[in-house]
């Protein structure tokens, strides 16, 4: 029974539950009654949802894709700040962090599939290292704007962001490793492995 009280036990269960919720699926089926699972990529995030909605209704899918962008990056960084108002030390807080982008991409309500976790990674890394995630969010936002590629986008701004991490905290406080930073990378990068591909090949959509 300890094992259903302990702080740190229910604090991690309900980040991978929280953040396994896709806002994405659900807007897009409730308001647009399109399933995204069924089209476009296939991927629950914000770029799906504004791609296949946009073919319905263009303004609704800037609302709902600006909604689900917003939803899956703040899901994950609730329960970091209740943990911090409960004094949960920083091991405990890197692995929310982790947890939560596990939950997104390996989402239990979707038979452990899920989005590609980068509204969801950047939501709980702004919290876990504010300034490296704001650097990063800005060469993401360049990038989208020149390239106008979501993908690769994403991946120059998680690119910026260990560079960042690095050259501000050489050592992480409080744990003194980058080792949740590289698998939050790694799972990005894995879920990513479809687009690179296409990259390659020069097959990638335009958003």
């Amino acid at each position: 029974m300890d094992f259903l009280t302990n702080q740190n036990i229910l604090l991690y269960l309900a980040a991978y539950l929280i953040a396994g919720i896709p806002f994405g699926y659900l807007l897009a089926k409730q308001f647009a009654g399109v399933d995204i699972k069924e089209a476009g990529s296939g991927n629950i995030g914000a770029t799906n949802v504004l791609r296949v909605v946009k073919e319905k209704d263009p303004k609704l899918a800037k609302k709902l894709g600006a909604i689900t962008l917003f939803l899956d990056a703040i899901k994950g960084a609730l329960v970091i700040l209740v943990a911090m108002m409960l004094d949960a030390p920083e091991s405990v807080l890197w692995t929310l962090a982790v947890l939560a982008v596990v939950g997104h991409c390996f989402s239990a309500f979707l038979f452990f599939e899920g989005g590609k976790g980068v509204a969801t990674g950047f939501g709980v890394l702004l919290i876990m290292m504010p300034i490296p995630a704001l650097i990063a969010i800005v060469v993401w936002l360049i990038a989208a704007k020149g390239l106008k590629i979501s993908s690769l986008s994403s991946l120059i701004g998680l690119v910026a962001f260990i560079i960042a991490s690095y050259l501000i905290y050489p050592e992480v406080p409080g744990i003194g490793s980058h080792a949740p930073i590289w698998i939050i990378a790694f799972i990005i990068f894995y879920k990513h492995i479809p687009n690179i591909v296409r990259l390659f090949k020069k097959e990638e959509g335009k958003v």
